[in-house]
C-alpha cells in the first residue's frame, strides 16, 4: 500500500516577515516598560525615537494622532497609544501581548512594594521612605503647573480650574471627582461653533467593545453591591475609576487617595504617600500604583490574598481604557472631524488641571508641617522644573537620604 508523501508548505514569506516584525516591537515594548521613565510626555519622546525613527512602525503625525484619540478616553493615555499601536500591526492579540508586556515590570515591583510595606517593620520603613513623601508632593505640584500650562488658555478654563480645586477639595468623595469631568466637558461642548466646521463621514460603529465595556461596569456594580467578597469589590473599584479617570495618572492619585484612605480606610495617607512616590521613579504606566494599593487592601488575607488583590487591582484599572481604545480606534478618523467632540476636551482638560491642584494640597496635609518637608516639595519641583534629572533619580536621593539619616 503505498502512502502519500505529506510535504508542508512554508508560511508566505509575508507572513514570517510580519510575525518577525511582531517579535521585535514586542522586544521593544520590553525595552520601553523597563526604561520609559518620567511619565507621559517622556514615554512620548522614547516612543517617537524607538517606534518611530528607529523602527518606522508608524510616522511621528499617526503617533500624535494616536496619542489625541487616546487623551479624548478615560484611562492611561502611554498605555492605551502603545496599546492602539500593537493593535495597528498586529490586531488585538498583538495589542493585548504588548499591553502586558508593557505595564508588567511595573506591577510587579509595586507588588512587591505592597508586600514590603505588610511585613517589614513599619518603622524601619517609614524611616527610609520618610522623605519620599514630600518628594511625592513635589511632583503632584509639577504635573498640576505643567498641566495648567498646556490646556489653561480661555478664562472659561481657568474658571473651570479654580471651581474644580476648589470642589475637589472641600468634598472628598468618590464620586464628585468623575462629576466634575463630565460637567466640565458639557460645559465646553456648547462653544463648538467657534471651532472651524470639517467635512465629515458618516460614521461606521462596531459596538462590541463598547457593550462589553458597559456590561462589564454594570455587573461589577451589582456584584460589589451584594457580596461581601473584597476582591470582587475591589475589582468594581478600580474598574470604576479606571472607566471615569481623564488626564491619566496625575488625575488618578487623587481619585484613589479620595475613596481608598480617606473614604474607605484600606490604607493610611503615609502607605499612599510612599506608593504614590515610589511609582514616580518607576518605567511603564503611573497606573500600576492600583497593584500597590490592592496589595495592601487584602493585608489581612495573607500574602496569597494579597497577590489576589493586585491581580484584581491591576485588571480592573487597565481592562477599560484597552476596552474602549479597541471600540474607538476603528472610527477614529471620522469622529475626530465633528466640533463637538473637540470643544469638550477644553472643559474636561480644565478639569483636571483642577483636581491635580487640588490634590497637592490635599497629599501635604497628612506631613509634618516642617521645614524640611516644605524644603522638599519646593525643591522637587524646581528640579522638575529645570527638566534635566531623571524623576528616578530624584527619588532614589530620597530613599538614599532616608537609609543615611
Amino acid at each position: 500500500m503505498e502512502t502519500e508523501e505529506i510535504i508542508l508548505a512554508p508560511p508566505p514569506r509575508g507572513d514570517r516577515t510580519k510575525r518577525v516584525r511582531n517579535i521585535i516591537f514586542l522586544k521593544d515594548v520590553a525595552a520601553l516598560g523597563c526604561t520609559a521613565f518620567g511619565g507621559p510626555q517622556a514615554h512620548m519622546a522614547m516612543m517617537i525615537r524607538l517606534l518611530v525613527e528607529k523602527r518606522g512602525y508608524l510616522t511621528t503625525a499617526e503617533l500624535l494622532e494616536l496619542t489625541a484619540l487616546c487623551q479624548l478616553l478615560p484611562g492611561p493615555t502611554s498605555t492605551q497609544t502603545i496599546t492602539a499601536i500593537g493593535f495597528r500591526l498586529g490586531g488585538p492579540n498583538l495589542a493585548y501581548l504588548t499591553l502586558l508586556i508593557w505595564m508588567l515590570p511595573a506591577v510587579l515591583i509595586m507588588t512587591v512594594a505592597g508586600l514590603a510595606m505588610s511585613y517589614l517593620d513599619k518603622d524601619q520603613v517609614a524611616h527610609v521612605i520618610q522623605y519620599v513623601q514630600p518628594i511625592a508632593v513635589g511632583f503632584v505640584a509639577y504635573s498640576a503647573f505643567k498641566i495648567t500650562q498646556k490646556v489653561i488658555q480661555t478664562k472659561t478654563s481657568v474658571a473651570l480650574l479654580v471651581a474644580a480645586a476648589m470642589l475637589a477639595y472641600y468634598f472628598q468623595l468618590p464620586w464628585v471627582l468623575p462629576l466634575l469631568l463630565l460637567a466640565g466637558g458639557l460645559i465646553t461642548t456648547f462653544r463648538y461653533r467657534r471651532l472651524p466646521q470639517e467635512e465629515k463621514q458618516p460614521l461606521q460603529i462596531e459596538w462590541a467593545n463598547f457593550i462589553l465595556w458597559i456590561g462589564i461596569l454594570i455587573t461589577a456594580a451589582l456584584l460589589g453591591s451584594f457580596t461581601k467578597e473584597l476582591p470582587v469589590r475591589l475589582f468594581e473599584n478600580f474598574y470604576r475609576n479606571g472607566s471615569l479617570v481623564f488626564g491619566g495618572g496625575q488625575v488618578l492619585a487623587p481619585l484613589l487617595y479620595a475613596e481608598f484612605v480617606e473614604f474607605k480606610h484600606y490604607l493610611t495617607a503615609p502607605e499612599f504617600l510612599s506608593g504614590l512616590g515610589l511609582v514616580q521613579a518607576l518605567p511603564g504606566p503611573n497606573f500600576s500604583f492600583a497593584s500597590y494599593i490592592g496589595t495592601l487592601a487584602m493585608r489581612e488575607h495573607g500574602i496569597g490574598g494579597q497577590l489576589v488583590g493586585s491581580l484584581v487591582a491591576t485588571v480592573g484599572i487597565f481592562m477599560p481604557g484597552t476596552l474602549l481604545i479597541f471600540f474607538l480606534i476603528r472610527f477614529w478618523d471620522q469622529l475626530r472631524r465633528y466640533r463637538v467632540v473637540k470643544a469638550s476636551l477644553e472643559g474636561v482638560n480644565a478639569v483636571s488641571a483642577g483636581l491635580v491642584w487640588a490634590a497637592t494640597f490635599l497629599l501635604y496635609h497628612p506631613l509634618p508641617d516642617t521645614t524640611i518637608n516644605i524644603a522638599l516639595v519646593a525643591a522637587t519641583f524646581l528640579v522638575l522644573l529645570w527638566e534635566k534629572v531623571p524623576s528616578y533619580i530624584i527619588v532614589g536621593a530620597g530613599l538614599l537620604a532616608g537609609l543615611l539619616f
